[in-house]
């Protein structure tokens, strides 16, 4: 029998579980987030000093067994010695999508604007879209990502994409795939279904993203964990 997460652990024994797992990750200090649970979802607060950090927590409290989802209000602030101009940062953002060999850096348009990067232009596949923001997030002195990235892709035939798609899933052993239910339309992908982990969703995401010919994909994917 499949069960919830909220109806076997308390909102505080996620709470502490998710204060033990920010002491684990070396990348953030527990001491600078915030921990509120409510029915299994969790409020992030506090002021860290990259925007990598930001996510580093975010990904820490989605590791939890038990939580269902995060909400993100974690502030970042940079500390003046480690403040860089936009200029500087503009030129950092560049030199990060040129040196990685899968991104077609030319077709990728950047705007910094007090340490926010916005990230515009038109590329082939989904994953690109998502490498590029990736390979800007932990440059020192981003405050945050904006990806406006168009994926353009060729009309495909969507039973044939659908079922390529279910045979990916079916491949990984870690996976159930007839949990989950695959549509396919104009280029736009739509999972439902029922996942046991926040890690096997976005294994799922991850594998979806790599298929051709997907321009985006949405996810109604609940994590029920098992007892």
């Amino acid at each position: 029998m499949v069960t919830t997460a909220t109806e076997n652990k308390t909102d505080s024994q996620i709470q502490q579980d998710v204060l033990r797992e920010l002491r684990w990750d070396a990348r953030v200090k527990e001491t600078e987030i915030g921990v509120e649970v409510d029915q299994g979802i969790v409020t992030l607060t506090g002021r860290v000093e990259s925007y990598a950090k930001k996510l580093a927590a975010r990904e820490a409290a989605h590791r939890v067994f038990g939580v269902l989802d995060v909400v993100d209000d974690v502030e970042v602030r940079i500390p003046g010695s480690l403040t860089r101009t936009d200029e500087d940062l503009a030129r950092a953002v560049r030199h990060a999508l040129e040196w990685d060999v899968f991104l077609p850096d030319t077709k990728i348009r950047t705007t910094v604007s007090h340490g926010l990067v916005t990230l515009e232009g038109e590329v082939e596949n989904l994953v690109d879209r998502y490498d590029a923001e990736r390979a800007v997030r932990r440059l020192q002195g981003i405050k945050g990502v904006a990806n406006n990235l168009a994926v353009t892709v060729k009309k495909a035939d969507e039973g044939k994409l659908r079922k390529a798609i279910q045979d990916t899933l079916e491949r990984r052993a870690d996976r159930e795939a007839d949990m989950i239910d695959v549509n396919v339309s104009d280029g736009k992908v739509t999972l439902e279904g029922r996942v046991h982990s926040w890690a096997e969703k976005q294994a799922i995401l991850d594998a979806v993203r790599q298929a051709p010919n997907v321009r985006f994909v949405s996810a109604d994917l609940k994590i029920e964990p098992v007892f």
